[in-house]
């Protein structure tokens, strides 16, 4: 393998526009699929009061919180197989999938057993408030029997996107929560199960999702027994990613942790407007998606040049479209949470939040777009560093901060500022220097 001096950064090779938004567009379906039923589900629920929203908040953030620690089964998997693919070794590349479906299988059924035994305690701990945690138990031992299919639904999505293949991902994840979508207002209001209900439906729509991905691995005919070998190598890359991951979970965690010692209404209004931060964060992302797929793809086939093409261009459209994001939710200030809540509480304190995530989207879309292309190149240790020290440097102080000088969701939401614009400095430097461009079907951990 060779790596790319920094000296040789302008010298590119960009790839068609058709074909970016060729993987992108499909990958903003599949991205917005799930945080645009949480956004749903929280409208339904939302209309049920302060109390059953502030515990779909909290169980919520824990639930995410879980899967998002295992994101390598989907992004480290994408870096793999993308890889493999570029290489002219596709069977390998399925493979690759077929282990970390192992993998989400085995986590997956850890995480349900230690969940339902952690649930009560770990809602008490971050709520500060019996009632808020007593609901949110209630949603929380629903919904983590569909944390193993989460994590399979993750796995199937990391190699297809390596492979290139977009258009599956998109059908099987639409499936599931389409139909869960139908169901959640069904199940809270009709059959009148409330708060539970939404976790039943959750669940339904896991169960829907990660069946697909099974069966289509059982039609690729490659092996399906487990291969230790192969799942070390995953977890060595994976490594780094599930430390980048408990930076954004004590983050997001100690967000809704003091949110919840501020009010229950404060604590709605940081679900409604976390909510649509995820949503949109992912919308981003799909283009990132594309990069991830395309750098590792031409890495893994020795084009750097191309790699360095398709980042730039990636970065472009990023910036590109979350400029359009600012303008859209910034005319939207005033209407919008009224889908989400009519407790006059809630949206009281909305504002407090608002105009930092509306802000934020520019920044946000560069940085995602980098973290595509880097996570494509497999530079997972370069982006454990650069956000646990982001986290560290800027989020977790000032919520703390928050709670102890009784800054509120203004504290709060400046935290993540500062956390955004500290990784925005980082992959800017890093994307610059070229030193991510690494060549190869495979790359060392």
């Amino acid at each position: 393998m060779s790596e790319s001096s920094p000296s040789v950064v302008a010298s590119v090779e960009r790839v068609p526009a058709r074909r970016v938004l060729g993987l992108a567009v499909p990958a903003l379906g599949v991205l917005a699929a799930e945080p645009l039923y949480v956004l749903v589900d929280t409208a339904v629920v939302g209309h049920l009061g302060a109390l059953p929203l502030a515990g779909l908040a909290l169980g919520g953030v824990v639930l995410s919180q879980i899967s998002t620690q295992l994101t390598f089964l989907s992004y480290g998997t994408t870096s793999r197989t993308a890889r493999l693919h570029g290489a002219g070794r596709r069977s390998d590349a399925v493979r690759e999938g077929v282990q970390a479906t192992w993998l989400a299988v085995l986590v997956g059924l850890v995480l349900l057993v230690a969940g339902q035994a952690l649930a009560g305690p770990v809602a008490r701990a971050l709520s500060g408030s019996d009632e808020i945690a007593d609901a949110a138990v209630s949603w929380l031992r629903i919904a983590l029997f569909g944390a193993p299919l989460i994590l399979v639904t993750m796995a199937g999505n990391g190699w297809m996107r390596g492979v290139q293949d977009a258009a599956r991902p998109l059908r099987y994840v639409l499936a599931g929560n389409g139909l869960s979508a139908v169901l959640c207002p069904l199940l809270v209001y009709g059959a009148g199960w409330g708060l539970e209900g939404s976790a039943i439906a959750n669940v339904v729509a896991q169960v829907v999702s990660a069946g697909l991905f099974f069966a289509a691995l059982a039609r690729e005919r490659v092996p399906l027994r487990p291969d230790f070998a192969v799942m070390r190598a995953q977890l060595g890359l994976g490594r780094d990613l599930v430390l980048r991951s408990l930076a954004f979970q004590a983050c997001f965690v100690s967000a809704a942790a003091v949110a919840a010692r501020t009010s229950t209404e404060a604590v709605g209004a940081h679900q409604v407007v976390l909510q649509l931060w995820t949503f949109l964060s992912l919308v981003l992302d799909s283009v990132a998606i594309a990069a991830q797929s395309l750098v590792g793809a031409a890495l893994g086939g020795g084009a750097a040049r191309q790699a360095r093409g398709v980042a730039g261009q990636i970065t472009g459209y990023g910036l590109i479209f979350g400029c359009f994001l600012c303008a859209v939710f910034a005319a939207l200030w005033s209407t919008l949470p009224h889908a989400f809540t009519s407790d006059p509480g809630v949206l009281g304190e909305i504002p407090h939040a608002w105009w930092f995530f509306v802000a934020l989207q520019p920044i946000a879309g560069v940085v995602f777009a980098l973290d595509g292309v880097l996570l494509g190149a497999g530079d997972a240790a370069f982006l454990r560093t650069a956000t646990l020290l982001s986290a560290g440097l800027g989020f977790l102080p000032l919520i703390w901060l928050s709670l102890t000088f009784g800054w509120g969701l203004t504290g709060i939401w400046t935290g993540l500022s500062l956390f955004m614009v500290l990784r925005l400095g980082a992959v800017l430097v890093r994307w610059r220097s070229g030193h991510w461009a690494v060549t190869g079907a495979v790359r060392e951990a």
